[in-house]
């Protein structure tokens, strides 16, 4: 992306909008049209491909299942063999069980036992329950009629031979696995993991394990960063805690932009005295926006870093994990090549007490969703909603989001709420 690339982005998108306070809606675009998918795929095992993004479309070589089956345990029939009214009483001429078909032909008159999964025998066309079954002696005892087709799965039901089993950009779960397995893919091309690299600055950070000086606190941020990358499947590359010191967070961007597909800083993107990543970022790369209407979050840079994207996050804990859920995380998805939309799913449910809100930026509460006793689901903010309370985002399993226009919320009112399954 060149510079009059992201100069040209943010004339359109930005034109006329206070660029102390840009809308969330617009950074989010401006990032996305910004983020190119990685393409290079390498060749993996089906087991050793779970959680990575699909490289190129899979197509059955087969039909599954591979031949007419019963879907559930009964007698294979021939349904003109059934009468319209009254039961009818069959011989019994054999079974097929699940890998040990039935080899003869039905003919009329017969039937034949059949087990979940079982081949249908040549002849059959219908499958009847076993409960609405009675034996004696060797013959079927069955009460009513039956349609060709019933309680049958046709080959090629599940998948047809030469379909496409899954899209090249489709993220590789249980499901998928089990689904390639089916048509007897055992390797396959997935996209290349992005590399994200990360680090904290500020000299008022001390490492975990560290004995803390007067004035200083332990880092959070990184390995907050480093379980939500983990969740998102890309390789973390964790360049540590990096110093108030415009020679040493030179060199660390540097190296970070050489080795990684995109940079992560949290703190030093405020007007501070101490905070040089602003000035940096001038010389080494291009800078798109410094700040958001979002609380929390506001003091966000995206840019480029040479050819590695850069995210800029504040330093409060909160405002970490949330400008990552709002911005970083959709970006990264896109780099890794993930198809489908990006963005974080949305409920709207009743707010359980009231909400008071002035109108002008995007905010973000934290809140507990759950259902009260008469069944209803809600919402409810948790107690403290400050933003380096990270205690906070343990306690609560989503975030209230409310729009930018949105004014004070009277208790019951509908809100939007993002859960934090699937994204923590």
């Amino acid at each position: 992306m060149s510079r009059l690339r992201i100069a040209e982005l943010m004339a359109r998108h930005a034109a006329g909008l206070d660029p102390e306070s840009l809308p969330v809606a617009v950074a989010a675009q401006i990032i996305a049209q910004c983020v190119e998918p990685i393409e290079a795929n390498e060749r993996l095992g089906l087991r050793a491909a779970l959680g990575r993004v699909l490289g190129e479309d899979i197509h059955a070589a087969l039909d599954v299942p591979a031949q007419d089956n019963s879907a559930m345990d009964g007698y294979a029939v021939r349904a003109a063999d059934l009468a319209p009214e009254g039961p009818v009483r069959l011989r019994l001429a054999g079974s097929s069980l699940a890998g040990r078909p039935f080899t003869g032909e039905l003919l009329p008159g017969e039937c034949v036992r059949v087990m979940t999964g079982a081949l249908l025998p040549a002849g059959a066309d219908a499958v009847i329950m076993q409960e609405r079954c009675t034996s004696e002696a060797g013959h079927i005892h069955i009460p009513g009629p039956a349609r060709p087709g019933d309680n049958i799965r046709r080959a090629g039901e599940d998948l047809a031979r030469g379909q496409a089993v899954l899209r090249a950009g489709q993220a590789l779960g249980p499901a998928e696995l089990g689904l390639l397995a089916s048509v007897g893919c055992t390797a396959l091309a997935v996209r290349r993991r992005p590399r994200v690299a990360f680090f904290s600055t500020g000299d008022e950070l001390a490492a975990a394990g560290e004995a803390l000086q007067p004035g200083q606190i332990y880092d959070s941020n990184r390995h907050t960063l480093y379980g939500m990358l983990g969740r998102l499947g890309v390789e973390p590359v964790d360049l540590g805690l990096v110093r108030d010191d415009p020679v040493q967070l030179e060199h660390t961007l540097r190296a970070a932009a050489r080795e990684a597909d995109a940079v992560i800083t949290t703190g030093g993107v405020s007007v501070g005295d101490a905070d040089f990543i602003r000035s940096l970022l001038g010389r080494l790369g291009e800078v798109a926006f410094w700040k958001l209407a979002m609380r929390p979050g506001r003091p966000m840079a995206f840019g480029r870093l040479g050819q590695a994207l850069f995210f800029g996050l504040p330093g409060n804990p909160v405002a970490v994990m949330v400008s990552f859920i709002q911005l970083v995380r959709p970006a990264l998805l896109r780099l890794a090549g993930r198809s489908g939309p990006p963005g974080p799913p949305m409920l709207e449910v009743p707010c359980a007490t009231a909400i008071r809100k002035k109108p002008g930026r995007t905010e973000y509460l934290r809140g507990h969703l759950a259902a009260d006793p008469d069944g209803q689901t809600r919402v409810r903010p948790t107690p403290d909603q400050g933003s380096g309370v990270l205690r906070s985002m343990s306690e609560a399993n989503c975030l209230i989001v409310l729009e930018a226009a949105q004014a004070d919320l009277p208790a019951g009112a509908r809100v939007c709420v993002q859960p934090f399954e699937g994204l923590l």
